[in-house]
């Protein structure tokens, strides 16, 4: 057991939080591109990138906002580049599918079900904002769902079939699991499958630790060894989850995405930062964090060669 890997992914920005939490939040296109380089510098094998609007600092899922700092990625670092499909809940499926099917990158985040996704609970944390679309993302979240059916994750999957992408399948419940061993069954996804459960964001499963254990022992039970799991938590959930995911053989994910903190009441004032604490904690239980070349080969993945970046 002492010989694992552990890869750690840094999601460097996301959907999620807003510009108005934390003045560390990468917005631009350079904002990204140096997270995203520093954070596999700390590190990170894997870096999950979404797009903003540099203004405003809003989610924005246009191939075009994409461009400039994926190019960057690549010139400056062999990291593995994950594109998301999931984009924000506001997004059309043709919208969050774009830049996927654009860019073919070797991995892209695909989210195995719809399902409520509230965070409108941070207004009661956040009160002042900078941009006029800031609180009313927050508290429409109250009457949205997250829509990724049966239809839209089967565009997604044979969108991508013919580029080689393969997925971070997100897994936000118990019931997302069963999702994804739906479309094993029928042909359209292939192992090894990269699993990352996602826990503490209100609408999916909560962050004990009797549900981080329920979560990898259905896994093991749909999966066997076809797969390689990982973990994500939310806010103050990030460390501890991911120091369950490791005793119990898994991976992990940190960045500003999942969390503004890099201890009680400190935000982390960069991606990279997570990634060390991450990284510390790995290897203090006497494990050796995945380099970009092993998690490609743990993941089967197509290589940095074959992107359309």
């Amino acid at each position: 057991m002492s010989t694992r890997k552990i890869i750690i992914t840094c999601a460097v920005t996301g959907s999620i939080h807003t510009p108005s939490m934390s003045p560390h939040l990468p917005v631009t296109a350079d904002e990204i591109a140096e997270a995203a380089i520093g954070a596999a510098e700390a590190g990170a094998a894997i870096v999950h990138l979404h797009a903003r609007d540099p203004e405003t600092g809003a989610p924005d899922q246009s191939p075009e906002r994409f461009a400039p700092f994926l190019k960057v990625i690549k010139q400056r670092s062999d990291v593995i580049v994950n594109i998301t499909t999931g984009g924000a809940p506001t997004m059309t499926i043709d919208e969050r599918l774009a830049p996927v099917a654009q860019y073919a990158p070797e991995i892209a985040s695909l989210n195995m079900g719809s399902m409520n996704f509230g965070l409108y609970p941070m207004l009661e944390r956040f009160k002042d904002f900078k941009h006029d679309w800031e609180q009313p993302y927050l508290e429409g979240s109250r009457d949205r769902i997250f829509r990724n059916t049966f239809a839209d994750i089967e565009k997604i999957l044979t969108t991508c079939a013919e580029n080689g992408t393969r997925f971070e399948v997100e897994c936000y419940d118990i019931g997302h699991l069963y999702t994804l061993a739906h479309f094993v069954d029928r042909g359209l996804i292939k192992p090894p499958f990269f699993v990352q459960s996602v826990f503490g964001l209100l609408g999916g499963i909560g962050g004990h630790p009797e549900d981080v254990a329920h979560m990898k022992r259905t896994a093991d039970r749909l999966f066997g060894s076809d797969y390689q799991w990982s973990v994500l938590g939310a806010g103050r959930n990030q460390i501890p989850i991911g120091l369950q995911s490791i005793l119990l053989g898994g991976h992990l994910r940190v960045g500003l995405e999942d969390s503004l903190w890099a201890g009680k009441g400190r935000l982390a004032e960069t991606n990279a930062e997570q990634v060390r604490i991450a990284r510390a904690m790995v290897e203090q239980l006497g494990f050796d964090v995945a380099n970009p070349a092993e998690a490609r080969e743990m993941l089967a993945l197509k290589g940095g060669d074959r992107v359309n970046f």
